[in-house]
């Protein structure tokens, strides 16, 4: 009895932790811009997560580390790199995805969709604090 006890225990830790380590649904970390080799590539948690039904795990740790914007200090982290199915080509190869070489606008924002995003200037112009 006791063995049982402890087995439902541990298991209730277990499963405790890895629902603590997960995202609720709707709680996405923000977009992530960025900034090499060009200024204003956007990168969305939610649309991927959320609205393609993307684990975590479909990027972290393999084809992204998990802390943000480590791949701008890749050599790779080029469209050349993509093209070779490294980093967002891994999916976006035709296939998978669209072909990262297709919809650019989807994902290059550029230096006005960066600031747009951030606050900087709005529909009319530059933000007024």
């Amino acid at each position: 009895m006791r063995l049982i006890l402890t087995t439902i225990l541990c298991s209730s830790i277990f499963l405790l932790a890895g629902a603590a380590t997960t995202l609720a649904e709707g709680d996405y970390p923000e977009d992530i811009y960025y900034m090499k080799p060009v200024i204003g590539v956007v990168f969305s948690h939610q649309l991927h997560v959320e609205d393609n039904g993307m684990d975590c795990d479909s990027c972290h740790d393999g084809i992204f580390e998990m802390e943000a914007r480590l791949a701008e200090n890749e050599e790779s982290f080029t469209m050349a790199g993509l093209a070779d199915g490294e980093f967002c080509g891994a999916c976006h190869d035709g296939d998978t995805a669209y072909d990262a070489n297709t919809r650019c606008t989807t994902c290059h924002v550029g230096v006005i969709g960066y600031s747009r995003a951030h606050g900087l200037v709005n529909e009319e112009g530059p933000a007024h604090h």
